[in-house]
């Protein structure tokens, strides 16, 4: 999510603190799925720049890797993203409503164990899964052909990992 509103906030001239932007799915290259049909402020893209943003979102991490020839990694983004997220979650753990953000859950949504998708915190953490709202076709073909396949297959590498870990 932070780096989809900074490259949207990039291409758009908008302050991408001003951005909001489901992003759904997984963690890596096509799993990810940016919904810029939801982007708020409301945008529109041509079909080249949603091209390129959806590539961009989805290979952000590579991206830095490779502007570091390999030294390092996109770890400033994921950690201001759990930043915001904690603070999310203590606003409202304190009684704060109304608060959703994109969270990996154990999906009834998808054929997906897990899932990235909107949720409603609430005091006692998710309230509610929010499901994946309305898709675009572009969308809806990325989810079907490409974020859905990809995450299964990283799933059950990690479950058959965790099986296997010894402490």
């Amino acid at each position: 999510v932070v780096r989809a509103r900074t490259f949207i906030g990039g291409v758009k001239g908008i302050d991408p603190a001003d951005i909001s932007i489901p992003v759904i799915g997984g963690h890596a290259g096509v799993s990810i799925l940016p919904l810029l049909s939801r982007t708020e402020p409301a945008c529109t893209f041509t079909d080249e720049e949603r091209d390129a943003l959806t590539d961009r979102i989805q290979n952000g991490g590579t991206e830095v890797v490779k502007a570091k020839d390999g030294a390092g990694s996109a770890t400033l983004s994921m950690a201001w993203a759990g930043a915001e997220f904690g603070f999310s979650i203590v606003r409202a753990l304190n009684g704060e409503e109304g608060i959703t953000m994109c969270t990996m859950v154990e999906s009834d949504v998808t054929d997906c164990q897990f899932f990235a998708n909107p949720v409603l915190l609430g005091k006692e953490g998710v309230q509610e899964n929010l499901g994946l709202g309305p898709l675009n076709d572009y969308e809806q073909d990325k989810l079907v052909n490409e974020a859905v396949p990809e995450l299964n297959k990283s799933i059950v590498k990690g479950v058959e990992w965790a099986k296997n870990f010894e402490i």
